[in-house]
């Protein structure tokens, strides 16, 4: 006779719960089971798309978030416990005196022992508890005014430390008089302020005009030595980190000394001018530098020669880009059925051609115009621009976004701002946090690899300018993962 232990019984209802619930952790279990989901996918879209305008639903969600990480534990004891009671159950099976195989296996360390009594007296007292939190839980989503609808950031830094002081001089004290030529490139968010300054960087007439070149992504974290090391390495791989500021500088101006040189900083926001006299003391004559940023006061800062400001697309061009993102088209000459609702979304973009690009990716395989429609009617586009600039265009691409990719963003946030990967390497850390199983036939590599390049169509990742191998996340798109992955 077969003896089922106890919380066999209880385990597809748990594993029916907490696959409804992995969507928002970037959790994942490797099975799932049929009934009705507690918490149906179609709410949750209601509380990550609410959460944005009411703090009490964030803190609900992220308790649930909690509440999922303990389901994860319960299902792992009940793994260990299923492997421990099969290694027993072989133990017994190899065992030659035929006075033992009269004994059940269960009155010999199996289902009835007291090891397994007490995890089932364990098991019994968590699994209530779960429920009791499980049912507060819904009580709270229902006071929330969390109905179902129908429906498809980053850690808090600490104390920036004090610069060191330096020993080189700063010569840009009357306008460039060290020679150095600094040019700026301002726009908002989203504008293609990197972009053009790609375009520059990886022009050939480039590699002929200088000695060496260097791009850096600064970001939010204006860290000095950072900086100065990331240079040293593109002039000298073999270069050794180094923590004193002082000693860095002065290698770096005698690497650069009678050199030609050309360095993008893409992304400043850092506004201290006194920061930016210290960064550029080593560079003297001959070198130029390219500063991208959303700041005009940083433009300021940096004594450019000359600023170039990004100004909004035209319609027309924003419809272009759109188009061949949507619809692989120039324009809705071909595809009249669509250009009406076509134009009314590019109106929502303000002219910016990454949010062009965003929406034209996400509905790239949409023939359904009623999808277009909602997406035009989102309550998304109302929202004001997030603090980091955040647009409203890149939060309804996430929106939109099948659950399990939204797992599969959210934990690219762990990657700094301009941070190259390949392919194989993001696809083996997704299968490691368990994110690439599934029923379907495609499993392990062939399913991280269409996950992959669902998220390359989405244009969530894009090639890099410099290593056509690699793929790179737009500065916004981090700022997506990590407001969606959130503390986590």
């Amino acid at each position: 006779m077969l003896f089922l232990p106890f919380w066999s019984c209880y385990l597809p209802s748990c594993l029916t719960l907490y696959s409804t619930l992995w969507p928002i952790t970037g959790k994942s279990t490797s099975n799932s089971s049929c009934g009705n989901p507690y918490y149906p996918r179609s709410k949750l879209n209601h509380a990550e798309e609410k959460q944005i305008k009411d703090e009490g639903v964030k803190n609900w969600l992220d308790d649930l978030q909690d509440f999922a990480y303990d389901v994860d534990d319960i299902l792992d004891d009940f793994a260990y416990q299923e492997l421990r009671l099969k290694l027993q159950k072989t133990r017994a099976q190899a065992s030659t005196s035929k006075v033992q195989k009269l004994i059940p296996t269960c009155c010999t360390g199996g289902y009835f022992s007291p090891i397994s009594f007490m995890f089932n007296a364990k098991m019994i007292s968590k699994i209530t508890a779960i429920t009791d939190r499980l049912n507060s839980s819904n009580t709270r989503r229902s006071s929330l005014g969390l109905s179902e609808i129908m429906s498809q950031g980053a850690t808090s830094k600490g104390k920036k430390p004090r610069l060191q002081p330096i020993s080189l001089m700063d010569g840009a004290v009357d306008n460039n008089s060290d020679g150095v030529c600094v040019l700026s490139i301002l726009g908002t968010g989203g504008m293609g302020k990197t972009t053009l300054a790609q375009l520059v960087y990886n022009d050939p007439s480039i590699k002929e005009s200088f000695d060496h070149k260097s791009w850096v992504c600064v970001a939010d974290d204006f860290d000095a030595v950072n900086i100065t090391q990331t240079i040293l390495r593109s002039l000298d791989a073999d270069s050794r980190d180094e923590n004193d500021l002082n000693l860095l500088q002065v290698k770096l101006k005698e690497k650069l000394s009678g050199k030609r040189f050309l360095l993008v900083l893409d992304d400043i926001w850092n506004e201290s001018y006194s920061d930016w006299t210290i960064l550029r003391a080593p560079f003297a004559a001959g070198t130029k530098i390219i500063v991208t940023t959303r700041l005009e006061k940083v433009s300021s800062n940096v004594d450019s020669v000359k600023a170039f400001y990004l100004d909004k697309l035209s319609h027309h061009d924003c419809l272009s880009i759109f188009a061949q993102h949507a619809l692989k088209a120039r324009s809705f000459a071909g595809h009249l059925q669509f250009k009406e609702i076509g134009e009314n979304i590019v109106r929502r973009f303000n002219g910016l051609p990454l949010a062009a690009k965003a929406i034209g990716s996400l509905l790239r395989t949409v023939q359904d115009h009623s999808e277009w429609e909602k997406v035009y009617e989102s309550e998304i586009w109302d929202l004001p621009e997030d603090p980091c600039g955040l647009i409203p265009a890149l939060r309804l691409s996430y929106h939109y976004l099948p659950p399990h990719l939204k797992r599969c963003l959210a934990y690219c946030s762990i990657f700094p701002k301009d941070y190259e990967f390949e392919e194989e390497e993001i696809i083996l850390l997704w299968r490691a946090e368990g994110f690439l199983q599934s029923k379907a036939k495609i499993q392990g590599k062939g399913l991280g690899k269409q996950y992959f390049q669902d998220l390359v169509a989405g244009s969530f990742f894009q090639r890099s300018s410099k290593d056509k191998s690699r793929f790179v996340m737009h500065d916004l798109m981090n700022d997506s993962a990590q407001l969606v992955a959130g503390e986590i």
